[in-house]
């Protein structure tokens, strides 16, 4: 049997550090309450790997020994602050459809912490398929090298404090311009309603632009296609459906419309991007299923006795541990789905449940870290069709439940039936989120030669620390909001929560058996359509359409996309104009951590807003004026949010120049 080598001085050095933990668990801490609070207002959420690289080499310069190992090791902590807060587009299903009044701390917490434990075993032997062997692209964990690279010590140290002084005053912009806002001194959209023609009974349709330094952000860090993509739902929505669907009928123009399209417009989109979803895992079988039969020959490997020979960029936690700790964690999910059963009065069944859920969660999960997995190297984590995959999730535990154990129990289980789908959905989610984001990570270990196994407890780590934030928010916003569609909200208030109330109603048609088979049918029509010219696009040249990114535009409220649009826009103009600097990569990637500070102020000033509502007991807490200046307030807003983002994208440029 071969000597395993001694330890290098290469392999001594500082990277999984008691510090880097610390303050990855700060950032992780700071950007989940971001993310939890964004996600339930636009349907999206950041990626939070490159401002956590930024914030982590400001910080650990000032202290000895600091290695771009240690700093990647802070990022990789933060990013799951990224990807676990997605766990919002399933979870407040159980409060829309009436069956929890708030989050029970623990059983949210062990759904976030257990599912996103199993995305980082599931995803640990894909690494070497996915990430060593493999020409995937990885767009998010590419750019996090090169920050990091840019920033270590001996490069240029500037590059890093003008990264830093970028996020900052993104930040400091975004979270004033929302507290202006919020004294409704400034409007925070530009709505406008109308009808074609008749101005009683002809076609109703409308727009609304969120004046949202976050969104526009967004739309900045998707990219032009993208945003043209998800500009040709929105038109798709409301230039053809809603229109269509109201001609004719009397009311409020505003309230008919934006019934049509959230009663029926919104299934066409939930089409859309089931059918994108499904394409995109046709396009992976044969990739996924290759690097699996690879990631289990070098699992092989290793336990004939060559773990030790390895090198250290090559050791990842060993396959033993990981089918271990995978299942230990499944006696904590049965006992959740076992609990939760028994509290929703479908003891009779349990057995049946527990049994099936574990199954359930076990094979799927695997199946979506494999998927999601690929879907982050191919076009990035931030990109990659979580909403499509949790489409996919919810529909197949449904069936099962619908066919398989509903007609062993009496009709008045429909609704708990539809919980127990949704917790399971949530399992199986929190794995996906992370497994979308683990290799991304791990590619930009590889890029800066980082120690795999140490990256993925770092990741463990950040799971945790994030699962222990995200209940207490969620909390917060459902006390303070509340969410669309919930029993006794205001909707006016509410937060949309737009993925967890499509996936709530997909439980709830499938299980109830009233699904409208027929809009989600029109909706896989148009998804085959945006394929097949998307793949003419991409085949031609550089454009191309992405089917998800359409369904998105149809599927979310105008409120959410138009200003993505704009955003992505702005960002390729921002680009263009990089492009006659004498440093175009750098300046891009200022451009890129602006628009990451962007999010993360007013987001975290949300929370703050959130936290004032709820303790005053005020709708608006800061208001300064009262609704007769609603309209000149709109102008205001507008002309205010036009002049502070062309002098941030200027002051940007400026600053690049200024080395």
């Amino acid at each position: 049997m071969s000597t395993p080598l001694p330890p290098s001085a290469d392999e001594q050095r500082l990277e999984l550090t008691v510090r880097g933990l610390i303050l990855g668990v700060l950032i992780t801490v700071v950007f989940t309450a971001a993310n939890v609070y964004f996600g339930l207002k636009a349907g999206l959420t950041f990626a939070t790997s490159i401002p956590a690289a930024v914030i982590s080499m400001a910080v650990l310069r000032g202290f000895k020994g600091a290695t771009i190992q240690e700093n990647n090791i802070v990022q990789t902590v933060a990013s799951s602050a990224g990807t676990l807060s997605s766990i919002i587009f399933v979870l407040p299903g159980l409060i829309m459809i009436g069956w929890w009044q708030g989050f029970p701390y623990w059983s949210s917490f062990m759904i976030c912490a257990l599912g996103g434990v199993l995305g980082v075993m599931y995803s640990i032997p894909l690494r070497r398929a996915l990430v060593t062997n493999s020409d995937l692209p990885y767009p998010e964990g590419v750019a996090c090298a090169e920050v990091l690279k840019v920033g270590a010590e001996g490069d240029d140290p500037a590059a890093g404090k003008q990264g830093l002084l970028a996020i900052v005053w993104g930040s400091i912009v975004s979270a004033v311009f929302a507290v202006v806002v919020a004294t409704q001194v400034f409007a925070g959209e530009v709505a406008k309603f109308f009808r074609l023609g008749d101005d009683k009974t002809g076609p109703a349709s409308g727009f609304n632009i969120s004046l949202s330094f976050a969104l526009l952000a967004v739309g900045h860090l998707v990219g032009l296609w993208v945003g043209i993509a998800i500009l040709v739902g929105a038109l798709i929505a409301w230039a053809g459906f809603v229109p269509s669907l109201t001609s004719g009928i009397t009311g409020e123009t505003a309230a008919i419309a934006v019934a049509a399209w959230k009663t029926k417009v919104r299934f066409i989109g939930a089409g859309t991007i089931g059918v994108a979803a499904i394409w995109t895992l046709l396009t992976l079988a044969k990739p996924v299923f290759t690097g699996l039969r690879s990631a289990m020959a070098a699992s092989r490997a290793r336990q004939g006795g060559q773990a030790g020979l390895l090198p250290r960029t090559e050791r990842d936690i060993p396959i033993g541990i990981v089918g271990l700790i995978t299942l230990v964690c499944m006696l904590p999910i049965g006992w959740l789905l076992a609990d939760f059963g028994n509290g929703a009065g479908l003891s009779s069944q349990i057995g049946l449940l527990v049994t099936g859920g574990v199954v359930y969660v076990l094979l799927m999960s695997f199946f979506v870290a494999a998927v999601c997995g690929y879907m982050a190297g191919l076009i990035g984590s931030s990109n990659s069709p979580l909403s499509g995959v949790g489409i996919l999730v919810v529909i197949g535990a449904a069936l099962m439940l619908a066919l398989a154990v509903k007609p062993l129990l009496p009709p008045e289980s429909t609704k708990a039936l539809v919980a127990f789908a949704l917790f399971v959905t949530s399992v199986v989610f929190a794995v996906a989120t992370i497994s979308n984001d683990n290799l991304q990570d791990l590619k930009t270990g590889q890029l800066v030669d980082a120690t795999p196994w140490r990256q993925q407890v770092a990741l463990i780590v950040g799971v945790v620390a994030g699962a222990v934030v995200i209940p207490p928010i969620l909390d917060l916003l459902n006390k303070a909001y509340g969410f669309a569609g919930a029993p006794g909200v205001d909707a006016a208030r509410a937060l949309a929560a737009p993925q967890a109330a499509l996936i709530s109603a997909l439980a709830q048609g499938v299980i109830g058996g009233d699904l409208p088979w027929n809009l989600i049918g029109i909706g896989v029509a148009i998804g085959v359509v945006c394929i097949v010219i998307d793949r003419v696009l991409r085949a031609n040249g550089s454009a191309y359409l992405p089917p998800l990114a359409v369904g998105l535009g149809i599927y979310l409220p105008t409120s959410s996309t138009l200003m993505v649009v704009i955003g992505a826009v702005a960002g390729w103009w921002f680009d263009k104009r990089a492009e006659l600097t004498a440093r175009p990569a750098a300046t891009k990637q200022l451009g890129v951590l602006l628009a990451s500070g962007l999010i993360v102020g007013e987001s975290l000033i949300g929370i703050v807003l959130s936290a004032l509502v709820v303790f005053s007991g005020q709708d608006a807490p800061l208001a300064l004026v009262g609704p007769g200046f609603a309209d000149a307030a709109v102008g205001l807003g507008a002309l205010g949010f036009l002049l502070v983002g062309v002098l941030m994208y200027r002051w940007v440029l400026r600053l690049s120049s200024a080395r």
